[in-house]
């Protein structure tokens, strides 16, 4: 019997048995394993790994159900004769191998007609949650995540003996459940009443943004934005070559002044990005009246209607009498996950049919599966109640993190509104706030300047923004005071 050499990870967030098959297909890739002598007993191989000696005979019993192993009684497990052949294995090639000669590569630099690399990007380090202290925008506690409930659904779902259509391609339509759910129990809560067909499931509202803009915008287009504002919409517009006009900001939201020349005004009226600044009704009375006159469209990201939890909060713009002029887009991965990439755009059916049609060009729907779990995790009233726990949680995380700093950084002013999900801070004129991130990162505290979000040439430096979705409530006044620390260094030097 041969012992083996297998690497298992006690720290990682792979369970065990995961590790375990891993481990074990990647010696049979590699030719590692033997063909005639019979693998370790699941008693010696559980000895030798110091796990459960079920989670071997598991692994063991799934690898020979998969065809990679063979079980002979009162001899024990081999590997498959189909993987016995060593010169039948492949191996990888040497990294330094895996890319073509220079003098048969391509000349990309000749071929390429667009370089969205030359387009600046927020700046996210990828491994943010490694800080200790992330006070990151756009991202959620995973702890949150309604974890028990999603696998229920699943588990109705792939145990059903019933009709499964979500397996099957839809061509360019949607799950018929998910777009009701949407408009019985989503969008009437933004006071917004559609029919199905004005209804597209899109990959989250940045998708959503780019097929608009694919559709509705070429070079000459004017489109009026905020600023500061959302980077990433500043870049999809410009990919189109649009003409762009930025709108300043007030407390009321985005200024109206010389945007009666624009063809379309993208708004986050319920809280701007990155300010958090929500638009007063007077502001909302005063755009929508100007739109029928100058022939205007409204783009409305309304990608936060879910989480703010306000009960006194504005209807969207759409819910008003200019709706046909309105396009809305929407998410429903804000709240529950970032990495479920499931937006919606709620529009004229004219509209949604021509979008729809690109969207079929692009990837033709988003996953059906995907989309019917979803429908049924808001039919069985699982999104509704996790709404309602989300909301409480995240209302504790901003109170605290609203007295942590007026404790930590009394000389910093904030200029968000008491319901959105983030703090836009105004730090003193002295600070460079991209300094002070990487002062405060060597503290473990991971925050975000602020100037990617100005598109002047020379943008305000003494701006930046604090996130707590991410974050524990119990590290959120530490990290702040950890901060206020860095700060005051900064300050004095």
């Amino acid at each position: 019997m041969i012992s083996l050499c297998l690497d298992i990870d006690f720290a990682a967030p792979v369970c065990l048995q995961e590790q375990l098959r891993e481990a074990l297909l990647e010696a049979i890739r590699v030719g590692s394993l033997p063909d005639c002598d019979a693998l370790p007993s699941c008693r010696k191989l559980s000895q030798q790994l110091g796990i459960s000696r079920n989670t071997v005979a598991i692994v063991y019993e799934n690898l020979v159900e998969d065809g990679y192993l063979i079980s002979r009684p009162r001899s024990g497990y081999y590997l498959h004769p189909d993987y016995s052949d060593a010169a039948a294995i492949t191996p990888l090639p040497p990294l330094s191998q895996l890319s073509a000669p220079p003098h048969t590569a391509p000349n990309w630099e000749k071929r390429i007609i667009q370089r969205p690399t030359n387009y600046q990007g927020i700046l996210k380090p990828g491994n943010w949650s490694e800080y200790t202290y992330p006070f990151i925008y756009g991202q959620l506690d995973t702890r949150l995540f309604p974890l028990a409930q999603w696998r229920d659904v699943s588990r109705r779902l792939l145990s059903s003996q019933r009709d499964k259509p979500w397996l099957r391609d839809r061509i360019d339509q949607d799950d018929p459940l998910l777009i009701e759910q949407l408009r019985k129990r989503v969008l009437p809560r933004r006071g917004i009443f559609v029919r199905p067909e004005e209804i597209l499931i899109t990959m989250g509202t940045q998708n959503a943004l780019f097929l608009v803009a694919q559709l509705l915008c070429h070079r000459g287009t004017r489109v009026g934005l905020e600023s500061p504002g959302y980077r990433e919409a500043v870049n999809v517009f410009s990919q189109r070559g649009a003409t762009l006009q930025f709108q300043s900001i007030d407390a009321d939201g985005m200024r109206l002044e010389g945007s009666q020349h624009c063809d379309y005004l993208y708004v986050m009226p319920s809280h701007q990005v990155p300010t958090g600044v929500t638009m007063s009704r007077a502001r909302r009375d005063a755009l929508l009246s100007q739109l029928p006159h100058r022939d205007q469209i409204v783009i409305e990201d309304d990608y936060d209607a879910e989480i703010h939890g306000d009960q006194f909060a504005l209807p969207a713009l759409k819910a008003s009498a200019q709706s046909a002029r309105i396009i809305y887009l929407g998410s429903l991965s804000k709240a529950l996950s970032p990495g479920l990439r499931m937006g919606y755009i709620v529009a004229d059916a004219e509209l949604i049919d021509e979008l729809r049609a690109l969207r079929r060009l692009m990837y033709r729907h988003p996953p059906a599966a995907l989309q019917h779990q979803l429908a049924q995790f808001i039919a069985q009233g699982y999104y509704e109640r996790y709404l309602k726990q989300h909301t409480e949680e995240i209302d504790q995380r901003r109170d605290t993190m609203r007295l942590a700093i007026e404790q930590a950084l009394p000389g910093c002013l904030s200029h968000s509104s008491s319901r959105s999900s983030a703090f836009w801070m105004e730090a003193d004129a002295s600070i460079d706030t991209q300094r002070l991130a990487w002062h405060a990162a060597q503290r473990g505290v991971l925050i975000e300047p602020g100037f990617q979000h100005f598109f002047d040439a020379a943008p305000p430096r003494r701006f930046f923004r604090l996130g707590f979705g991410a974050i524990e409530q119990k590290r959120i006044d530490p990290g702040i005071q950890r901060l206020g620390l860095a700060y005051d260094n900064a300050l004095s030097t």
